[in-house]
């Protein structure tokens, strides 16, 4: 079993007046893991995540990364440690081979072209190499951002929303980069608003809400656990449709237009199905699928993961 390389116990961040950001939360990380912190705007997660990379304070509460209390000696791990922050911008005016260079200045690590090459090349950027940063599309930049991020060969990497407002080629062409970079022995941290991705990626999730984790395991173990097996999907009915469902007396969700009702066994499935017929509904589709890592967090939570930044 691999060391453990994040630890939190007791967590806490206030802000004035009484504001508990962070509601003394604990958890801990193996390396060579993708671990995705999952959770509402609000939930604490991007405040949890700027302390555990040194940016902000804790109130009280212990942080061990890689052995080393953050809160002290951050200095000594910052060269092990990788960051992809959520608003990440390439310099416009500098080529990727460019900006992956001055980033190794900035570790005081000396590069050499062949180097450098290789890098881009690993995150698929070699034949885009020369081009001016401005010139890449957003999964591009993304890319890049993630090269830099490299250059010190992190046994750390925090990427906090890499995918959010990319094309689906481009997300799941990051997605294969973050599997690379976990098989090479890198712990990864990933803060992402697709749930899909989480489920995808993941070896463990937390699920955070109002500052505390309300849910902890593998995607397929947190599915296991609090999923209801099978849902009824009603494609294209919208909020409308959601308040005619519940108005009978059948639990739904809804989440980008589609309404979901859950089954819990088969001998319920006839049921829901009778009373969902009987229903003036204009629906695009109807049909049933296995949950989803999404279903067990609009369970928990009780409201969909909004894309955007984080107003935290």
């Amino acid at each position: 079993m691999k060391e453990i390389v994040v630890e939190v116990e007791g967590l806490v961040k206030r802000y004035p007046p009484d504001i508990r950001a962070v509601d003394g939360i604990s958890f801990s990380i193996r390396g060579g893991q993708v671990f995705s912190l999952l959770g509402p705007n609000g939930a604490g997660k991007t405040t949890t995540v700027e302390i555990l990379e040194d940016l902000r304070t804790p109130t009280s509460g212990k942080i061990r990364v890689m052995g080393i209390d953050t809160t002290k000696e951050y200095s000594s791990i910052r060269k092990r440690v990788g960051t992809l922050p959520q608003n990440f911008e390439p310099f416009d005016m500098l080529k990727p081979t460019e900006a992956v260079e001055y980033w190794a200045r900035l570790f005081d690590m000396q590069t050499t072209r062949k180097e450098i090459g290789e890098l881009l090349d690993r995150v698929g950027l070699s034949e885009r190499k020369n081009l001016m940063s401005k010139k890449l599309s957003g999964g591009e930049k993304r890319k890049l951002g993630i090269a830099m991020s490299l250059i010190n060969e992190p046994e750390l990497l925090f990427l906090d929303e890499p995918t959010t407002g990319l094309d689906p080629k481009a997300r799941r062409d990051l997605w294969k980069l973050i599997e690379e970079i976990r098989g090479r022995g890198t712990t990864v941290f990933l803060t992402t608003h697709y749930l899909d991705e989480a489920e995808k990626l993941s070896d463990d999730v937390a699920i955070m809400h109002k500052g505390k984790i309300i849910a902890r395991g593998s995607p397929s173990g947190l599915i296991t656990q609090y999923g209801k097996t099978t849902v009824v999907v009603l494609e294209g009915v919208g909020l409308e449709g959601l308040n005619e469902v519940t108005r009978r007396g059948i639990e739904a969700t809804e989440s980008n237009g589609d309404v979901m009702v859950p089954v819990r066994n088969p001998t319920e499935m006839r049921t829901v199905f009778a009373k969902l017929s009987a229903l003036e509904l204009k629906v695009k589709d109807m049909y049933t699928r296995r949950q989803t890592l999404e279903d067990v967090f609009l369970g928990l939570v009780g409201t969909k993961m909004d894309e955007g930044v984080l107003q935290e």
